[in-house]
């Protein structure tokens, strides 16, 4: 491999080689001043003469030898460049060696997929369809004068390396295309012949203003476009037909790189009568991990990404304990399927009974018929009748039932919350019928039935992108702002926001017509009810960037703002394309056609008179493509800041990791930065849930809510629960993050710089376990979770 940092970076990692001292980074001469130019350190970005080049001879391979270029890290230097240089520098290379070793020509590239052939078969296997093929060929001199290759440098190193690894489409095992290309693709994939329009996608997505989905990347253009991202599944019947009927649903949706929700409360029981055979049931455990076999082999898009279903199930059901072990690393092997991840969808008589400590009955659906089709005031009906009559198998307390839940949240992250009633109630499909589970990821309810799928399509707007600097033209403007020095010359561009919210309801709309559905039902669904779903990422960088700390009333008042934002102008599009189309199929009486919206009544009196074309439009999710996510890495932002100020050095360094990442304690830090800069373990999830509480009003679907809890147990949990309850959320939690009380050996940190750290005090930590250990209940006092730092 002619680059020594790609090769640094692929299989197990051995020592850095920027963090060797005598080993330099060896590449071409010509690409040299390009993979320094624009690192984001700043120190290296004003001061080039910190980074030393030398010329030198290397042999690449047996016989030739060239002549190269070394970029040399002296060892003062390095210390202060640290992993935001090394993944800076590492991207530039990684991409230069990407457009070394493909073709520059958009259309030259599309030609090369099109006449693609499997060597083995001797068969022509087309990447690209027909159609685009021929749009891509008549207008191969516009498009290919469009592209702007050097916006690739943008990524950061994962971005790009999970592009390539997964996105980038191949012919025979190499990659073929550049960024650019695969985003010309899709433009050209959603629009077709509607040039001018895939031409403005291009850019918009280009300049990371929004993505669309992963599969919408994977597929458009392709001969199958198959660029849903969620499917949501009902078992279809409680027999062998229907059961088998929905793992084939679900193998045809894996294989097309779709994710799942699969809703399974009408299962029956173990132990209980099947009248067939004359024999009893086995239960869903055995069922389930036939699913989770299947999950495992019908990967999503062929080797792109592990196949994903989530399996939702209702409190009530009398296999409920045996569902909640069933991703936990101990116990017998038989009943365990941890390749599937597990949801529980909540009435709130359930969670009342909790809260009063009452008995709680555990039913057969099989006996106890219609508790999964029905929520609200009907179901307490239903379910208190079947009490009544007695048909419940097991009585239990609800609170062990609940603590059983706790402890496999604890143990495995899971099972997500989910309140049925929430997710009914305030459903803008209230008029199709009972919706019985989300998604895999949470953040979409839908209506399904045994002769619908539901099917979502998904983009995400790239919130920090539209903080912008005071007075400078947007033509102008730097792709990338990073940290909050200078955060008083900056705004958030609501118009800009207004501006893609509208194109990316334009597009999803032409994605549900262009779109391959690998099951019937998907495409009735999808035809009849238009959802799409418009999320964001970003948020957290957004709130640095402007200098609000996560917590601060400004930071709230900015999140409110943004999603009435999108969700008015989601709405306001939908009516202009329904006033050209038509509203959709099943429009008429649902919540929006009564004008039951949640937005000031001066906004939603301007949408009175309009229909929509669809019925849910928003929701939240995140995205690592656009170098935003969840990472243990060194904080850019932070970075920035403590450089500018002159206080970054290899001692502050080390503290930092000392107090795993936390900028709390470290006295040459100023304090308006500590706010901006906690951690996510010192941010009270009580102000993460209310946050997500704030937005949710202007959001159709839902939320992928995930939970950071440092030691948590089951008061914590047991409060936090119950505040997003009481406060009306529809999902509650998704993945629950712990961190353990005992710390990981850091084997980075150079004690030698650590000569004012001292032990912590025996007996605090002693009084720290005790409070801690009286606080193992919050039913009755959840207000000491709630203070405290979870």
């Amino acid at each position: 491999m002619p680059w020594a940092l790609d090769a640094a970076f692929s299989g197990p990692r051995p020592p850095h080689p920027l963090a060797q001292a005598d080993k330099p980074i060896y590449v071409k001469r010509a690409a040299a001043p390009q993979m320094v130019a624009g690192c984001c350190v700043p120190k290296f970005r004003h001061r080039p003469d910190a980074i030393k080049t030398e010329e030198s001879t290397k042999r690449t391979g047996p016989k030739d030898a060239i002549k190269i270029f070394a970029i040399v890290i002296p060892p003062s230097e390095r210390s202060l460049a640290g992993d935001i240089f090394r993944t800076s520098l590492a991207a530039r290379i990684a991409v230069s060696n990407l457009h070394k070793n493909t073709m520059k020509s958009f259309s030259e590239t599309v030609k090369v997929m099109y006449t693609h052939f499997n060597e083995r078969s001797g068969l022509m296997a087309p990447l690209i369809a027909d159609d685009v093929y021929e749009i891509i060929m008549k207008n191969a001199t516009r498009l290919d004068s469009e592209i702007i290759y050097d916006r690739d440098f943008d990524y950061d190193f994962f971005g790009f390396k999970t592009l390539e690894r997964s996105y980038l489409l191949k012919v025979g095992g190499k990659v073929v295309e550049r960024p650019q290309h695969m985003l010309m693709r899709v433009s050209v994939g959603i629009h077709k012949d509607d040039i001018e329009s895939a031409v403005k996608t291009y850019h918009m997505m280009s300049q990371r203003w929004f993505t669309h989905a992963s599969p919408t990347l994977f597929n458009a253009g392709t001969p199958r476009p198959q660029l849903s991202s969620c499917f949501l599944v009902c078992m279809k019947d409680d027999s062998i037909e229907g059961i088998y009927d929905t793992l084939s649903e679900c193998a045809s949706i894996s294989k097309s790189a779709g994710g799942i929700g699969v809703s399974i409360h009408n299962v029956r029981a173990t132990g209980s009568y099947i009248r067939g055979t004359n024999g009893t049931s086995n239960g869903i455990v055995p069922m389930l991990r036939v699913f989770n076999d299947t999950a495992r082999y019908v990967d999503q898009g062929g080797g792109k990404r592990k196949g994903a279903f989530a399996i939702y199930l209702e409190p009530w059901h009398a296999d409920i304990y045996e569902f909640l072990d069933l991703r936990k690393n101990h116990g017998k092997e038989e009943n365990r399927a941890r390749d599937l991840f597990y949801a529980l969808w909540i009435p709130d008589l359930f969670m009342e009974r909790v809260q009063k400590n009452e008995q709680w009955s555990l039913f057969c659906p099989s006996e106890a018929p219609g508790l999964a089709d029905c929520w609200g005031d009907e179901f307490q009906n239903l379910y208190s009748k079947y009490e009544r009559e007695g048909k419940a198998k097991k009585i239990v307390s609800a609170q062990s039932l609940w603590f059983e839940i706790l402890k496999a949240q604890i143990e495995t992250g899971t099972p997500y919350m989910l309140y049925k009633d929430s997710c009914n109630r305030k459903s803008n499909q209230q008029n199709l019928g009972t919706i019985k589970s989300s998604n895999l990821c949470t953040e979409i309810v839908e209506f399904t039935s045994p002769t619908e799928t539901a099917v979502c399509n998904l983009a995400s707007i790239a919130l920090p992108r539209f903080v912008r600097e005071k007075g400078v033209p947007i033509e102008s403007h730097p792709a990338k702002l990073v940290g909050s020095i200078g955060s008083k010359n900056r705004y958030f561009d609501f118009d800009k926001l207004a501006e893609i919210t509208s194109i990316v309801t334009w597009n999803l709309n032409k994605i549900i017509d262009i779109n391959y559905y690998p099951i019937e039902t998907a495409r009735r669904s999808n035809m009849r009810h238009r959802p799409i779903g418009i999320g964001v990422q970003g948020l957290a960088d957004t709130f640095i960037l402007l200098g609000m700390p996560f917590d601060s009333p400004e930071a709230q008042q900015l999140n409110k703002d943004i999603f009435e934002t999108i969700y008015y102008n989601a709405l306001k599009a939908s009516a202009e394309i329904a006033a050209k189309e038509g509203p959709y199929i099943t429009y008429d009486g649902c919540p929006v056609s009564k004008v039951i919206l949640f937005l000031h009544r001066v906004l939603a009196a301007n949408l009175i008179s309009e229909v929509i074309l669809n019925t849910l439009l928003c929701r939240a999710f995140f995205n690592l493509i656009c170098g935003i996510g969840e990472f243990v890495v060194v904080n850019k932002h932070l970075l920035h800041d403590l450089t500018e100020m002159g206080i970054w050095s290899p001692v502050l360094k080390n503290n930092i990791i000392y107090d795993d990442g936390s900028v709390q304690k470290i006295t040459e830090i100023p304090d308006d930065l500590k706010a901006i800069y906690k951690t996510v373990w010192e941010i009270k999830q009580k102000t993460v849930v209310d946050m997500a509480v704030d937005r949710g009003c202007y959001i159709d679907q839902s939320q992928s809510l995930n939970i950071h809890m440092d030691q948590a147990n089951s008061g914590k949990l047991t409060s936090l629960h119950f505040h997003a309850w009481s406060k009306g959320l529809k999902t509650g939690m998704y993945y629950l993050r712990t961190r353990a009380a005992a710390d990981a050996i850091k084997f980075t940190v150079d004690t030698s710089l650590l000569k004012d750290k001292k032990p912590a005090n025996a007996e605090e930590e002693e009084d720290l376990q005790a409070k801690m250990a009286q606080v193992t209940c919050s039913l009755n006092n959840r207000e000491d979770c709630l203070s405290c730092g979870s």
